[in-house]
Formats: C-alpha cells, sequence, structure tokens
C-alpha cells in the first residue's frame, strides 16, 4: 500500500522554501560576449559547511510512472544544485523538516531547461529523470565528514505522471 503524491509544476514561487530554481525566466541581468549572450546572474545560494564546492556528473537511469518514493535524503554540510546536461525535464521531491524527519512530501515537475539548487538540509528525494539520458551536473560540497542522512518511509508515496 502506498499513499498518492500529486505532481505539481516547478516554479520558484512554490519551491523557494526548498531552494532556487534556476532557469532563464525574465529578463537576462546582462548583455555578454558583444551582445550574443544573455547572462542570467548568480541564480542558487550555494552553502557549504567546511569543505569546497565541487562539480560532479551524475549519469541517472530514466524512471517510469508511477514512482514510488521510499526514501529521502538530506545534507546538513551543503547545498547541491543539479543541472541536467539535456533538455528534458525531471522530478523533483521534496519535504520540509518535521522534528529531524521529512514532513508530507512534495513532487515537482521541472520543464526543459530548469535545473534546481537544493537549500542546505533540505529533505529530497533521489535524482528522478524521466528521460534518458539522465546526465547531470551537480554542485555540492567536497569535503571530510558525513554529509548524508536518509529517511525510510513505513508506507511509501506514488507519484502518478500527471499534473
Amino acid at each position: 500500500m502506498s499513499t498518492p503524491l500529486r505532481l505539481e509544476p516547478l516554479t520558484a514561487d512554490e519551491f523557494a522554501p526548498f531552494g532556487d530554481v534556476l532557469d532563464t525566466a525574465g529578463a537576462p541581468d546582462k548583455m555578454i560576449n558583444a551582445g550574443m549572450c544573455g547572462r542570467y546572474h548568480d541564480r542558487a545560494t550555494l552553502d557549504f559547511g567546511d569543505g569546497k564546492a565541487g562539480i560532479s556528473l551524475f549519469d541517472a537511469q530514466a524512471r517510469t510512472f508511477p514512482i514510488i518514493l521510499d526514501m529521502m535524503e538530506r545534507h546538513p554540510e551543503g547545498s547541491q544544485a543539479f543541472v541536467p546536461m539535456s533538455y528534458t525535464g525531471f522530478v523533483v521531491i521534496v519535504a520540509s523538516d518535521e522534528d529531524g524527519r521529512p514532513a508530507s512530501p512534495r513532487a515537482f515537475l521541472s520543464q526543459a531547461g530548469q535545473g534546481i539548487n537544493f537549500h542546505r538540509g533540505t529533505w529530497h528525494g533521489v535524482l528522478t529523470p524521466i528521460h534518458a539520458p539522465g546526465l547531470f551536473a551537480v554542485i555540492d560540497r567536497i569535503g571530510d565528514g558525513a554529509n548524508l542522512e536518509e529517511h525510510w518511509f513505513e508506507t511509501p508515496f506514488t507519484i502518478e505522471g500527471t499534473t
């Protein structure tokens, strides 16, 4: 048995409690390269304890609906950004903290061209592409010490493929 979880469109306002939406919404902050490139400047708040920012590549298998959510994780020592390296959307699952555990999760569907940055300590689901290839650039904390907490749900959630 599982609990249904509604899929929502990913918007900056709805996602703000959990992190930043990385996209080119609005006018560019500045035109560069002889007016041939719009720069959308400083779109994410990177936040790390000790350690440094690193860029890694993740190659995740594409998922199919319904998606079962049985575990969430968080990183207490740093923010974590996911930037798709293909022009497709993906599912983003987040939850507020409730006494050291995830509260009721929310599931968002990103649009092609959107990435996200989870705030430090935000509960989130695993990387969930819905199209292959599931190749992402990930900007997060590189350093010593534990930076991963996991929570397994007694009753999983089910995410259907409609918004």
